[in-house]
């Protein structure tokens, strides 16, 4: 099996989805990579199952409905995250959850936060004019931005505002006008009357439109005039070049290469303007199907290019289930998940709380002093310990053969780390340290196979140290 068809493997595994042992690469390496592709975006019709359910709240009911419990919330979705058997699924749910940015800080239900990632689980792989009007009559997301405070006789600018500047169109490609009359469309789109959530703990949200609070009146938005309700307004909004341009931006940003935080767009140009061009024309000649335009993002060229390969910082979220998924830890219901889902709060990404609208400021701006230790260690602790299934058949891959060079050692490791990619001077620092520690046989008795297991968890954790390793 050729070295570069699992080196490009692991690459579509990371961005599709949040890494893959070395048996799942060589296995998919076996099926092909159209073939593969075709089954990240088609999980249902190639056999595929969702996660089971059942298995997460038979063991931990607190996650169906964490109520006024965050920490279950975020445990849940981590799990999620490690196990789903549909990763670029649930890799799009992470893609929705930034661009549509929505925060329990505000909501105060987390609740209705994991109900608005079932929804993009369901849909964010489907049509974007369709996503748009469900995000719209999403009780959390008309909490986040005011709609419930947008009425005929006193609009609220805050929905109409982001829906344009950051869930569609971008800066600079509208006025204010243009957003005040696309409030006006979105008049009595609201969260229908809540019961109290004393005794019995918080109800569900639903949405509920009033008619007797829209404003039915003529708009006139973007060049075009009617009664325009919100649904009009979407219509309008999807046609735009600048929503392609804009949703194939953040497509590239997130599974491409980093570029440039979203304010900047307006004033700095794309990485790769070529490669934006193609993906918002098959954005519009599929008729906004996301499906389609992640088929055509995965098959690319401009994806498969070894120059974008670890071409971007890793986030919090990446780290913690590329990380688990790496080691195999938590890949069935056990006790210690709330923690697991809690570290991506200490790496700088506290999951369903995104600090603004605007959501997270990723690339290198999910790196600093503070971050990069909490990352170092986490992942660290993790590949050193040998007792974990996924780190056993690292050794146990290596021990294959008696004896291995110093250079052959270090090169195992970093190739069944990912591949991973270190440059020159950390492999020689690497193999000197290896070196060091004399010649790196697996043995023959049961103490010798320890000692080269733990020497494996020493260089895997060095590895795990590097500057290099923080991009994926």
């Amino acid at each position: 099996m050729a070295e570069k068809d699992i080196a490009l493997m692991s690459h579509l595994m990371r961005r599709a989805g949040f890494g893959a042992t070395r048996d799942e690469l060589e296995a998919r390496v076996a099926k092909g990579y159209e073939a593969t592709v075709e089954e990240l975006v088609n999980p249902e019709e190639h056999g595929i199952p969702p996660i089971d359910e059942g298995m997460i709240f038979r063991h931990n009911p607190g996650y169906e409905i964490p109520g006024g419990n965050p920490t279950n919330g975020q445990a849940h979705w981590m799990y999620r995250l490690i196990n789903t058997p549909r990763p670029l699924e649930e890799k799009m749910v992470l893609f929705w959850h930034h661009v549509f940015a929505t925060g329990n800080a505000k909501v105060d239900n987390c609740d209705q936060l994991l109900a608005q990632i079932d929804m993009f689980r369901k849909n964010g792989m489907g049509n974007y004019r369709d996503l748009l009007v469900l995000l719209a009559k999403d009780p959390a997301m008309i909490f986040w931005l005011d709609n419930n405070e947008n009425h005929r006789d006193a609009p609220n600018e805050n929905w109409g505002r982001e829906l344009l500047e950051l869930f569609s169109m971008g800066q600079g490609n509208y006025s204010e006008d243009d957003v005040k009359e696309c409030s006006r469309a979105f008049t009595g789109w609201t969260i229908a009357a809540k019961i109290p959530r004393l005794p019995y703990g918080r109800y569900p949200w639903s949405f509920e439109y009033l008619p007797q609070d829209h404003d039915d009146g003529e708009k006139t938005f973007l060049g075009h005039r009617g009664r325009f309700n919100g649904e009009d307004i979407i219509d309008i909004v999807v046609r735009q070049p600048a929503t392609a341009r804009f949703i194939a931006r953040h497509l590239y940003n997130f599974f491409v290469a980093d570029e440039v935080q979203v304010p900047s767009w307006l004033d700095v140009a794309p990485r790769d303007p070529v490669a934006i061009n193609m993906l918002g024309e098959t954005f519009i000649s599929s008729g906004y199907d996301m499906r389609a335009t992640l088929r055509m993002l995965f098959n690319s060229d401009f994806f498969k290019d070894e120059s974008v390969w670890f071409g971007k910082v890793k986030s919090p979220a990446e780290v913690v289930a590329g990380t688990m998924r790496l080691v195999q830890d938590h890949v069935s219901p056990k006790p210690g998940m709330a923690p697991i889902g809690l570290e991506t709060n200490y790496q700088g990404q506290a999951l369903m709380d995104p600090p603004s609208v605007e959501g997270w400021h990723t690339g290198q701006e999910w790196i600093d002093s503070g971050s990069l230790l909490r990352r170092i260690n986490f992942v660290a602790n993790r590949v050193g310990d040998t007792s974990l299934p996924g780190v056993k058949s690292i050794i146990e891959r290596l021990a294959a053969r008696e004896s291995l060079t110093a250079t052959e050692f270090v090169d195992g490791c970093i190739d069944l780390m990912g591949p991973a990619r270190v440059n020159d001077d950390t492999r020689s620092e690497l193999i000197a340290h290896v070196e060091a520690g004399g010649p790196a046989r697996r043995g023959a008795t049961e103490e010798e196979r320890a000692a080269f297991g733990r020497r494996v968890g020493e260089v895997l954790q060095l590895i795990a140290s590097t500057r290099e390793y923080q991009f994926g």
